[in-house]
């Protein structure tokens, strides 16, 4: 048994079976709530609680998926070139609805960690939240966060706002293709681009190309807007 977990083979099986578990289950229900990363989350969480593994373990080939965020992330940009001619005929709003959703998204965080007296190191680990995972955690490097916290927070924020980012979108009556798949890929990032492909086209390929766009501006804003604010704190 020990010599099973040892090998960097268990933890990739067990992520890609609790993945392929949660992407069933959400097939059969089409129920939000049950996101395939959340229930695998889940999944993975409690095997190891259960069979008590240390996360040491798992992690020897759980580390491994983490090199194909960056190809995956590059992957969306197919159903962005497929809209591109949209792009082109709307690129001021565009543009405008990305810079907006990631300085709101970012003021909003830094001012409620503020609220709840949160450590320096915790605010400036969840500035880039809404940002794709390879893009957030450069982005805690450089502003000295804490690494896992921001991987922890993207995951949390991608898996909240694909759930209820649609519903939202309906409340307030955003009829608007475009403005959907914008909204849900600069809050949400992946996590949001997948639930925004199950949407349409083009709201995939919106939401897609706002995952690029607000990585490099939260890159440039996020750390502008947090000495900005602790000045002004």
């Amino acid at each position: 048994m020990n010599s099973l977990l040892d090998n960097a083979l268990f933890g990739i099986t067990l992520s890609l079976l609790a993945f392929e578990v949660g992407a069933f289950i959400y097939r059969k229900t089409k129920i939000s709530f049950f996101n395939p990363l959340l229930i695998a989350i889940t999944l993975v969480i409690l095997v190891l609680v259960i069979f008590n593994i240390n996360f040491d373990t798992y992690n020897k080939g759980g580390q491994f998926i983490t090199i194909f965020l960056g190809p995956a992330t590059v992957i969306l940009a197919v159903p962005l070139y497929k809209q591109i001619s949209l792009l082109k005929k709307h690129a001021f709003p565009i543009l405008v609805g990305i810079f907006v959703g990631s300085t709101v998204g970012i003021i909003s965080i830094i001012l409620l960690s503020h609220v709840f007296n949160l450590q320096e190191a915790l605010v400036r680990s969840l500035a880039p939240k809404s940002v794709t995972t390879p893009i957030g955690m450069e982005i805690a490097k450089n502003m000295q966060g804490i690494v896992p916290v921001t991987v922890i927070s993207i995951v949390v924020s991608g898996i909240i706002g694909s759930i209820v980012g649609p519903g939202v979108c309906k409340v307030l009556k955003i009829k608007s293709k475009i403005a959907v798949g914008i909204s849900l890929g600069t809050a949400a990032h992946a996590v949001g681009t997948t639930r925004a492909l199950e949407l349409g086209e083009t709201e995939g390929a919106m939401s897609s190309l706002s995952i690029g766009i607000a990585g490099l501006m939260t890159v440039f804003l996020a750390p502008i807007i947090y000495n900005l604010i602790n000045k002004l704190m």
